[in-house]
């Protein structure tokens, strides 16, 4: 079992004629594990034609009428994403954004016309999500995964690598890693993540990666406290950062003296969260704790 992905979901890619939304498609289709994972593009320039044998359709809608695919991957330029978003949103269960650089007004837009929706949205600025050996949608690496029983939440893509490298060095693979993102508005937080990976019935103990900027962290520890049946370990980046200087994500940004570093890893080991300073020990302190 996994959480959002598995072996039979069938997915289309927004973008997909593009350099970014060719190329990772491709390796996204390589690795699927399940029987025709990547089904459709979506280009209305390019309706009628294929790629690679998978047929482009000019609508998310139709896409999903001809194939089935409940799930998409938009890798649509900054400008456009968000039109793509609500296009996708409107359609289907899952909708995962890797664009960087979408405008934080298109965001907050796209994100009003969601409310009363049921659809899962994760991203933009996302690196995807991965169920190791089975499917992944996204730009991670895929061949630093295995499948196993330790669930990974990160705002930082390349985090999340490091911390999946550590699990692997010592035998640990991964039931599902969520990459969700470290844009100021996006879809999923670490607490919703964290509810799915306290309901899996195979993940056996998570890792929490966070950033300075929000209090998304500082959430999802309070309800870690109260709720969760299973281990978690965590880690802030940004601790050297200097207060109201952005450092990388538009998101990790310190405003007003909240959002330090310090402060999410307070409250984190407040409430029962097992944390480190070192990011080069997620590993070991996730292993020391299980």
């Amino acid at each position: 079992m996994s959480i959002l992905i598995g072996r039979d979901t069938k997915v289309m890619t927004q973008g997909i004629t593009g350099k970014t939304g060719a190329f990772h498609t491709r390796m996204c289709r390589d690795y699927a594990n399940g029987p025709n994972c990547f089904v459709a593009g979506v280009n209305p320039n390019k309706a009628g034609e294929s790629f690679e044998g998978i047929p482009i359709y000019g609508t998310v809608k139709e896409a999903k009428e001809q194939t089935g695919a409940t799930v998409s991957v938009i890798y649509v330029p900054p400008p456009f994403a968000a039109a793509a978003i609500d296009e996708a949103v409107a359609e289907l269960d899952l909708v995962i954004c890797i664009t960087e650089g979408v405008p934080v007004r298109d965001m907050i837009r796209t994100r009003d016309r969601m409310q009363g929706k049921k659809t899962i949205f994760i991203g933009p600025n996302c690196p995807g999500v991965i169920t190791p050996d089975e499917i992944k949608i996204g730009i991670m690496p895929g061949q630093i995964h295995k499948k196993g029983r330790i669930g990974v939440v990160s705002r930082s893509g390349t985090l999340t690598y490091e911390a999946v490298g550590q699990l692997m060095e010592r035998g640990l693979g991964q039931s599902t890693c969520v990459g969700i993102g470290g844009d100021p508005v996006n879809g999923l937080k670490h607490i919703d993540v964290m509810k799915m990976f306290n309901d899996d019935p195979d993940t056996d103990a998570v890792i929490m990666v966070g950033e300075i900027g929000g209090d998304a962290e500082e959430t999802c520890a309070r309800w870690v406290k109260a709720h969760m049946q299973k281990p978690v370990v965590g880690f802030i980046a940004g601790l050297t950062a200097p207060p109201g200087k952005r450092m990388g994500h538009a998101g990790a940004i310190i405003s007003g003296g909240k959002g330090t570093a310090q402060e999410k890893l307070a409250v984190m080991e407040e409430c029962g969260i097992k944390v480190t300073r070192n990011p080069a020990e997620m590993g070991k302190l996730l292993q020391a704790v299980i």
